[in-house]
Formats: C-alpha cells, sequence, structure tokens
C-alpha cells in the first residue's frame, strides 16, 4: 500500500486490476460485435491491393505513429512467406507535411488529392471521431474513390457518421485501450489480407 500525497492510501493491486480488466473487456466487446466487418473490410482491402492499389495511412498525434506502424506491417511483413504489400504514411513526409502546416485541418487532404488513385485504401486515425483534418481526407478519398476506413474512439464523432465504407468505433474515452484496440485490429486487418492474398480466386 502506498499514499499519494493529499489523495490517501492508493492500493496499487486493485488498480493494475482495474487497468488490465478494462484492457480486457473493451477489446473483447469490440471484436464480438465487429467480427463480420472486420472480415468484410479485409476482403474489400485484399481486392484494392489485388488491382494494384496502396494503403495510405494517416492520424494526429499518438496516432500518427499507428498510421506509420501499420504501413511498416504491410511493407515489411513480420512473418517469414507473407508478401510485401504498398503501403505509406502520410506522416512520414516531414517536409511536405510543415510546408502544409499552415492549412492543417487540409493537410492530409491535400496530401491525397495528389497522391491517391481510385484503387487505394485511406485509413484514418481518430481518437473521438471529431479530428476535422481526418475527416477532410476522408472526404476527398471517398470523393476519388478510394477504400475509406476509420479508425475511432468515443462515440465515433463526425467521421463515424459519415458513411465511409468501413468505420470501427472503438467505444470508450479511455485513449490508452483506444488505442491498443486499434493497433490489435489493423493487425487482425493485415493477417486476414494475407489470407484472402492465399486464395486469389476470391479476389477476382
Amino acid at each position: 500500500m502506498r499514499r499519494r500525497e493529499d489523495q490517501g492510501p492508493v492500493n496499487l493491486i486493485e488498480l493494475a486490476k482495474a487497468r488490465f480488466t478494462k484492457s480486457i473487456t473493451t477489446p473483447e466487446t469490440f471484436f464480438a460485435q465487429e467480427a463480420e466487418q472486420i472480415a468484410q473490410a479485409c476482403w474489400a482491402m485484399a481486392r484494392r491491393f489485388h488491382q494494384g492499389g496502396r494503403l495510405l495511412a494517416f492520424g494526429n498525434g499518438a496516432w500518427a505513429t499507428d498510421a506509420q506502424h501499420v504501413s511498416v506491417e504491410f511493407v515489411h511483413p513480420v512473418i517469414v512467406g507473407k508478401r510485401a504489400l504498398p503501403a505509406m504514411a502520410l506522416t512520414n513526409d516531414s517536409a511536405t507535411f510543415s510546408g502544409l502546416i499552415d492549412s492543417a485541418t487540409e493537410s492530409f487532404a491535400s496530401q491525397l488529392a495528389v497522391l491517391a488513385r481510385p484503387q487505394d485504401i485511406a485509413m484514418g486515425f481518430s481518437q473521438d471521431g471529431d479530428s476535422t483534418n481526418i475527416f477532410k481526407a476522408l472526404e476527398c478519398a471517398r470523393q476519388k474513390g478510394l477504400l475509406t476506413l476509420g479508425l475511432l474512439g468515443g462515440n465515433g464523432g463526425i467521421i463515424g457518421r459519415a458513411g465511409y465504407d468501413f468505420c470501427f468505433v472503438v467505444h470508450t474515452q479511455d485513449p490508452l485501450v483506444i488505442q491498443e484496440t486499434h493497433e490489435t485490429l489493423y493487425h487482425v486487418l493485415w493477417e486476414l489480407v494475407h489470407v484472402f492474398f492465399e486464395h486469389e480466386g476470391l479476389l477476382s
């Protein structure tokens, strides 16, 4: 038992148990509810890759690292024998990104307007679904014919209500649990995309 200054005793074991419970139950609920949509998203992504498309991922702050993480997963598979698939994080080009800083709400949309092709996949990360620049980027992607995916938290916000191809909302306000669930989700997306590539007749 320890004491936190001015807050009385803190039971670290109970705090740890509560944290582990939240980290387990929220993802369990999410994946039970979203299993069918996840499978459909994987099939749609695999078809885009099969057609020569690329994954273009983007997010803000800590979620920028998830955009980088998921792009690395596809480009550099960690499992021997899995094919590399084209992907990039729009947050990686610091020169371009900083050059667009005066129009921060348009930064990702501006990149997509130049880089994106209709067969590509746009994956936007937002902690609460209300990130204006993520919303505008997904709008741009939809207008250009890309497959659009939102990985969101909270209640999904404006992005969750916008009717993109796939929006996966982790219904909690805890940013750590949201990000943990997103990380598991895009690992599942990566794995199942490769399952479809093992049965390429399904991708025609």
